[in-house]
């Protein structure tokens, strides 16, 4: 089991904890990482985009001039595609569905591929508690400068707080979840991950 250093709100060292090496220790999955990053993207696709094809554009009922003796090609329409304000060949419709699937095992590699890098890259911070005395926006950014992170931060924490929550909701390079929320696009989106002695116990338990 690899060790981790386990930090207070103040960024210093309080002890240390062994991580779970089936969990925050496996060798990652780089294509079952890829697949479940190629999921989230797809199914947050709404497929609401949609155009309209020839036969659905209106006018364009008659022939715009007659067959032959006008020197000019023969057309039957003005909304064919290649007239301006014709229909769209092949477009995209509503009916285009992005969703994919993948298996429970899979997913739950992805997970521990994710969070095993954020070990490797020395990208996961573990506190002791995260618990506030206000639920200013200041005090949080006060905690994240002890910590020395200041790109897009991912806190996970066993159960969610008011205070912790009023504060970081303003905070645009910082996201909130509960142990039970995380996800596999988040970890990877996120440049430091900052969870509680006890949020990482969650996962523990959760994925072992």
């Amino acid at each position: 089991m690899k060790k981790i250093d386990v930090l207070n709100i103040k960024g210093e060292k309080v002890k240390d904890i062994k991580l779970a090496e089936e969990v925050f220790g496996i060798t990652p999955n780089d294509a079952v990482l890829y697949d479940a990053l190629m999921l989230a993207s797809s199914n947050a696709r709404q497929g609401t985009h949609s155009v309209k094809s020839r036969a659905e554009v209106s006018g364009g009922g008659r022939k715009p001039w007659k067959q032959k003796g006008t020197g000019r090609a023969r057309q039957g329409s003005t909304r064919a595609p290649h007239w301006y304000h014709g229909g769209v060949a092949f477009g995209p419709q509503t009916e285009t569905n992005y969703t994919k699937k993948q298996n429970r095992k899979e997913r739950r590699l992805a997970l521990k591929s994710a969070l095993s890098y954020k070990v490797l890259d020395n990208e996961l911070i573990v506190l002791d508690e995260l618990k506030l005395n206000s639920n200013k926006t200041k005090e949080m950014k006060d905690i994240l400068n002890n910590l020395k992170v200041d790109r897009s931060i991912l806190v996970v924490v066993d159960e969610l707080d008011d205070n912790v929550i009023l504060a970081t909701r303003n905070l645009n390079n910082v996201l909130l979840l509960s142990a039970d929320e995380i996800n596999t696009m988040d970890i990877v989106s996120a440049r430091a991950l900052i969870a509680t002695e006890a949020a990482v116990k969650t996962i523990e338990e959760a994925l072992k």
